[in-house]
């Protein structure tokens, strides 16, 4: 027996063959969402284990109208496979088969959490305790790559050794001779301001060579090739694993650390002390035009101040803290740009994570090194 209602009520409901079918008609809109889900309340469709959905009397359906529907279906129990349509036009059939699919999609983020002060910190002290953890685990499995290396010298890649050694040093030239040049200007002008007023001027060529080839050149050269060659080592693998590429490699019976992070390694500890030895040359180049346009210094005067002052024990250090800096940035880059997600918004946070991590652990163990030389005297 059927049950019949106005069409002003939007929905008439009938049983055929032992299922409810719920007859959908008038203009299924936005401003009718109100009156239709109050009319779907009133027709109390829990119990029923079959619906079967008929859209031939539809004048108009949009989304609004269409999810108010498949919203309360949900509520009473029903499932895709208990629910069947007919008489749609075959607009309105994608138009709720999209809806159906976006109710299933989950949201993009979670809701907002505000976490208290000591639970911020926390939680902060965890995510660097698992960062730290991961970092550990990858220097593990580098050097576990580098003895096997050892071993079977046939592994090595010199090809993409060479592409990399050229990306990271002789391509960073320009940009690391241009900041320390600029660096040396700027040191050797704010000292001889104030070595003017007693009459030391001289002595500026003393701290350019010092300062410089000890520990701005190192400190500079590294920052700059973290945010350079750091960015793009944890660009570069994070895009490939997104579009599975060292999915590929694995695949193939190749170590991806073989093939990605060794030679990209090797070449910066390679290229490093080169650019730091570059920028000592540019930021002594730098503080000599100061002194010879300021404070009156002839260059020959500024160069003989600059080798005497300048011990040969010095520039070694500054070369000698490069490898490791550059060792830092290296793992540091690779290992977040291989824990990047198969998505853009990890990679884009992951790069970012490089560059930060990088510098800071440069400026770390850079005064790891000032306090140890210092303890040894030299």
């Amino acid at each position: 027996m059927a049950e019949t209602f106005p069409s002003s009520n939007w929905i008439e409901r009938s049983e055929e063959d032992g299922s409810d079918v719920l007859y959908l008609s008038g203009a299924w809109r936005l401003p009718h969402a109100e009156a239709i889900a109050r009319r779907l309340r009133a027709l109390d469709l829990r119990g029923c284990k079959r619906f079967v959905l008929d859209g031939s009397r539809l004048e108009s359906l949009d989304t609004s109208a269409g999810f108010v529907l498949l919203k309360h279906l949900g509520e009473v129990g029903c499932t895709r496979e208990s629910v069947s349509g007919r008489g749609f036009d075959p607009r309105y059939e994608r138009l709720l088969l999209l809806v159906y699919e976006r109710m299933l999609t989950p949201p993009a983020s979670g809701h907002t959490v505000h976490l208290g002060l000591l639970q911020r910190v926390g939680s902060a002290v965890v995510d660097v305790g698992r960062l730290l953890r991961s970092h550990v685990d990858f220097v593990g499995v580098v050097a576990s790559e580098l003895a096997r290396l050892a071993r079977n010298p046939r592994l090595f890649r010199s090809r993409e050794t060479v592409s990399q050694f050229e990306a990271v040093c002789i391509d960073a030239v320009p940009i690391v001779a241009l900041v320390n040049f600029l660096i040396g200007v700027v040191i050797a002008y704010v000292l001889g301001v104030q070595a003017q007023r007693y009459g030391a001027t001289l002595f500026v060529a003393d701290g350019i060579g010092l300062g410089i080839c000890r520990e701005l050149s190192p400190i500079l050269s590294s920052v700059l090739v973290a945010g350079r060659s750091g960015a793009a080592f944890t660009a570069q693998l994070g895009t490939m694993k997104v579009e599975e590429e060292i999915d590929a490699i694995s695949t193939l019976g190749l170590s991806p650390i073989q093939v990605l992070v060794i030679p990209r390694l090797l070449a910066l500890m390679v290229a490093l002390p080169l650019l730091v030895f570059v920028g000592d040359v540019a930021g002594i180049a730098g503080g000599m035009l100061v002194g010879t346009w300021q404070l009156d210094i002839a260059p020959q005067v500024f160069l003989d101040r600059v080798h005497s002052a300048l011990e040969l024990r010095h520039f070694v250090i500054g070369l000698g803290k490069a490898p490791a800096f550059a060792a830092v940035v290296a793992i540091i880059a690779c290992c977040m740009g291989l824990q990047v997600s198969r998505d853009a918004r990890s990679l884009g946070e992951n790069t970012t994570s490089t560059v930060v991590q990088c510098i800071v652990w440069v400026i770390v163990l850079d005064a790891i090194f000032a306090v140890a030389f210092q303890n040894m005297g030299i």
